[in-house]
């Protein structure tokens, strides 16, 4: 399920995309059906080893072509292993809540970027994320090693953003359907696998991804602007795109 809507992107074939905080990959997969040349980077090995392997499915199913991947690897994203100006897009996908140097970060992303080319960066929303640490410590830091360190409001994330070099141009909210579903989880214990509602909501939520059915996507576009968990900012770098 995406978070990023790739209307917004200057993704085409070509091009030079960055998943910086991949994860599991599904905004590099994206990309790469669109005939992007990605690079997909993690922090951690087994997401970058179960990136490799569906990229590698993908181009024996024929889904991709072998230029369209250009790498996966770990790495961190206050210290990119890339020359500056490499990108045409960047997404980074609710990383910079588990970054201590989150400025660092954004610079780094900032200075890969050609000028001209656009950064979608997004992280938890913050009414969202804020009854989420009310009801739980255990799913923020320092209580949970590798958790969320910080609620962004946007004001913030934009003026981090602007700090970086970089210009607004866009924002909005994702997935309303699964704020409630992260409050339940937090309330009965967010490492509890054995509650009956919780499992409930999280199946009717992956029938969701997979069936789309009318109802609850015109559910989800009228909860997102005020409960979507996920706030999203596309910012681009000054300058003509080369």
């Amino acid at each position: 399920m995406l978070t990023v809507r790739f209307d917004k992107l200057p993704v085409g074939p070509g091009s030079m995309f960055l998943d910086a905080g991949a994860g599991f990959g599904r905004h590099a997969f994206e990309a790469a059906r669109r005939g992007a040349r990605v690079v997909a980077l993690d922090y951690a090995e087994e997401e970058t080893t179960v990136t490799r392997a569906t990229f590698a499915a993908m181009f024996e199913a024929g889904e991709i072509k072998s230029e369209n991947l250009v790498a996966v690897l770990r790495g961190d994203a206050t210290q990119l292993p890339f020359a500056d100006n490499t990108f045409d897009c960047i997404v980074t996908s609710e990383v910079l809540e588990h970054i201590q140097n989150d400025v660092a970060a954004l610079h780094e992303l900032s200075r890969v970027l050609k000028p001209g080319g656009v950064l979608a960066a997004t992280v938890p929303s913050w009414f969202p994320e804020k009854v989420n640490w009310m009801l739980s410590d255990e799913y923020h830091a320092p209580f949970v090693q590798g958790g969320h360190v910080r609620i962004y409001s946007g004001t913030e994330l934009k003026a981090k953003l602007r700090a970086a070099g970089l210009v607004i141009q866009d924002e909005h909210r994702a997935h309303g359907l699964h704020s409630p579903y992260w409050w339940l989880r937090c309330a009965v214990g967010p490492a509890r696998e054995d509650h009956k509602l919780v499992n409930a909501y999280k199946k009717f939520l992956e029938w969701d991804i997979v069936s789309a059915p009318t109802l609850t996507r015109t559910l989800e576009k009228v909860l997102a602007p005020a409960l979507g968990k996920s706030y999203i900012v596309y910012s681009q770098k000054p300058g003509r795109p080369s």
